[in-house]
């Protein structure tokens, strides 16, 4: 039996939402993915960047609390949340949607 996204330490029931979402259904599904592209799928479902859940993520997937983040790792980590980031904006969107991303208009999680 698949386990859920949330049975992954620092993630919770809201993630199994989160990640059905962006198509990602079990644990296994979002290790092998690995935290960088299912982050970069979370913020293709029109989630807001937030970096702590990134890292918490990150963490999680390694198996360590969400701050035990720190100093030079947590700073490196913080480069590569920027870039994911900066990549997902840089995808096509219609007009509204950015009129709507502008507004800060987005479905409730």
């Amino acid at each position: 039996m698949a386990e859920p996204v949330s049975s992954i330490r620092n993630l919770g029931p809201a993630s199994d939402k989160s990640f059905a979402r962006a198509g990602i259904e079990t644990a296994e599904e979002l290790r092998a993915l690995g935290p960088d592209v299912a982050y970069a799928r979370l913020l293709a479902t029109g989630r807001k960047p937030h970096f702590i859940g990134y890292y918490s993520l990150v963490m999680g997937l390694q198996g360590r609390p969400w701050n035990d983040c720190q100093g030079a790792e947590k700073a490196a980590l913080r480069k590569r949340f920027d870039a994911i980031k900066a990549q997902s904006h840089k995808k096509d969107r219609s007009e509204i949607e950015a009129a709507l991303d502008l507004l800060g208009v987005r479905a409730a999680d």
